[in-house]
């Protein structure tokens, strides 16, 4: 059921991208819950290269991981990770956020994104609730 679930989601990808900042973020189908919440792309930042300073970049990076626990704390975000390449991916935020311009705002306090090492791309996500990982 859960397959069924994700398939349809990707079919009607369209009518849910299409949904204003007024929409309910969940309806039910079938037997689950479906939310919206905000998937973030970290890639890498245009000011990557010239920041070489590497007590600066283990500064910020102690300041990222801060602010990653701070937002998780007040339940703003449920997945952070980095992608194990070195590539322009560098990792995922997948944020439980009321609008877009909220999670732009939280995204805006991370460090790592402030000095430009990090750049983001988000994009509204739909997922049945209480799902996990396994």
């Amino acid at each position: 059921m859960k397959y069924a679930l994700i398939f349809l989601l990707f079919i009607s990808g369209n009518a849910l991208a299409q949904t204003s900042a007024k929409s309910p973020r969940t309806f039910k189908m079938d037997s689950f819950t479906v939310k919206q919440y905000y998937f973030v792309m970290l890639v890498k930042g245009p000011k990557r290269a010239e920041i070489t300073d590497t007590v600066l970049i283990n500064k910020l990076q102690e300041e990222h991981l801060a602010n990653i626990a701070k937002l998780s704390k007040k339940g703003k975000l449920m997945v952070a990770g980095p992608f194990g390449d070195d590539l322009d991916w560098r990792g995922i935020y997948i944020m439980d956020c009321e609008t877009k311009e909220e999670a732009e705002a939280l995204i805006a306090t991370d460090p790592m994104i402030r000095a430009g090492m990090l750049a983001y791309q988000i994009h509204p996500w739909w997922t049945a609730m209480n799902s996990v990982f396994r």
